[in-house]
């Protein structure tokens, strides 16, 4: 045996996805049930154990297609849990993912999951192990990453009201925001572009249609900004 290479420490490694999704009304999370022992029937994030041959980004991005159907999905690494006692069959590490995604683009692969689904923000359910705090840290990222970053290109669709883009914001900050300063507050990123098409299904008027310039977009999330709203 090599020196400090003790076989008694060996312990588990393990990924758990936080899988942010809107719907143009509601933030929400991917949940899975489990289907075996221990917490077997319970809900959890969708997780799994690393591999001898894999990174952790790599089992991450394995554990989601695996459990969802969905291939390339951006997922950032958020935060290591390694309480002793966090597993109670074996000691295990786990390091949480999260990635932001348009329900209405990935639900069809999703649905064919049938032990996956999503759940409000405000209705999730116990989760097991210590998976409500990787929850909690991953919401509070997110929250972090909308003061320092434009946010929803991932979430809503590629036409888009200024309506929705502050339902997003309301729904991701928890808390309801002033229109007219949510809009300038928008309009001096620099980030929309306005189209001339109109959405008329809120009203016979009708609401104008936006569009994210990808340009400006990906200019934004390269240099930091602090959007207070």
């Amino acid at each position: 045996m090599i020196a400090g290479y003790n076989p008694d420490d060996k312990v588990f490694l393990a990924v758990d996805c936080i899988i942010f999704g809107f719907d143009n009304e509601d933030l929400k999370v991917l949940l899975i049930q489990r289907d075996f022992e221990p917490e077997q029937g319970n809900w959890s994030l969708m997780g799994g154990f690393l591999k001898r041959n894999e990174t952790l980004d790599d089992a991450a991005a394995r554990v989601l297609h695996r459990l969802t159907g969905v291939h390339d999905i951006y997922l950032e690494q958020l935060y290591a849990f390694s309480e002793v006692d966090r597993d109670p069959v074996a000691r295990t590490i786990s390091t949480s993912y999260y990635a932001i995604i348009n329900i209405e683009k990935y639900n069809e692969a999703i649905s064919d999951k049938k032990n996956a689904k999503w759940f409000s923000l405000t209705e999730v359910p116990d989760l097991i192990f210590d998976h409500n705090e990787m929850l909690d840290k991953a919401i509070k990222r997110l929250r972090r990453r909308t003061s320092i970053n434009p946010i929803g290109f991932e979430l809503l669709p590629e036409k888009f009201t200024m309506r929705q883009l502050q339902k997003l914001y309301e729904a991701i900050l928890d808390k309801e925001l002033d229109k007219r300063n949510f809009i300038n507050k928008i309009n001096s990123m620099d980030i929309l572009i306005k189209l001339k098409e109109k959405d008329m299904s809120s009203s016979t008027k009708g609401s104008f249609l936006f569009m994210f310039d990808q340009e400006q977009y990906d200019a934004k999330q390269d240099n930091h900004f602090y959007l207070k709203l």
